[in-house]
């Protein structure tokens, strides 16, 4: 089975500022762990996050695959893996589809792992990745990290309902795991 993970706000901290090199990647606690938890428990991950920092001009793909290299590593470091990531880097004035709320990058893990929407959970921080959840059908999760609280706080439409809300990715994780047990 496949989960879909946002990034920013779910795996790692949020920057006001976007994070623009491999030494401003702080993960979030106990976010690598889950993933490693997920991934001993059979599921495959994929990434799907909005990096509109490179349609702004403010990094190049170069300096995201070193990110993104990070990234894996730490996850790898605690014994886990992230299968792909799938990244948009649609600023929000130009974006097309594939940017959150569009469901293109989550139709490209469907595909690409070949995998059904309603079997592959979402698990995101904001209205967007929820939205581009629902568009196709895939269950809706959404952590407190983040931007979570806020956006839990904010009220989520009706139209994205249902979402189950956990405080971070390492509760979700565990509650998927038992739920498939």
């Amino acid at each position: 089975m496949l989960i879909l993970l946002d990034r920013d706000g779910v795996l790692n901290e949020q920057r006001s500022d976007y994070v623009k090199s491999p030494d401003e990647l702080r993960l979030i606690l106990g976010a690598a762990e889950a993933v490693a938890d997920l991934c001993r428990a059979g599921y495959r991950i994929a990434v799907v996050t909005n990096q509109s920092c490179i349609g702004r001009g403010i990094i190049d793909t170069d300096m995201l695959s070193s990110i993104h290299q990070r990234l894996c590593d730490e996850v790898a470091r605690a014994g886990g893996r992230l299968d792909e990531i799938f990244h948009c880097p649609d600023p929000p004035w130009a974006a097309t589809e594939r940017r959150k709320p569009g469901p293109g990058m989550l139709r490209e893990a469907l595909a690409r792992f070949g995998a059904t929407a309603a079997q592959t959970p979402m698990i995101g921080d904001s209205r967007g990745d929820l939205e581009a959840a629902a568009a196709l059908s895939c269950p809706r999760i959404l952590v407190r990290t983040g931007s979570g609280a806020a956006t839990q706080a904010a009220g989520i439409p009706s139209h994205i309902l249902p979402v189950a809300v956990y405080r971070d990715l390492a509760a979700a994780a565990r509650a998927l795991i038992a739920e498939d047990s």
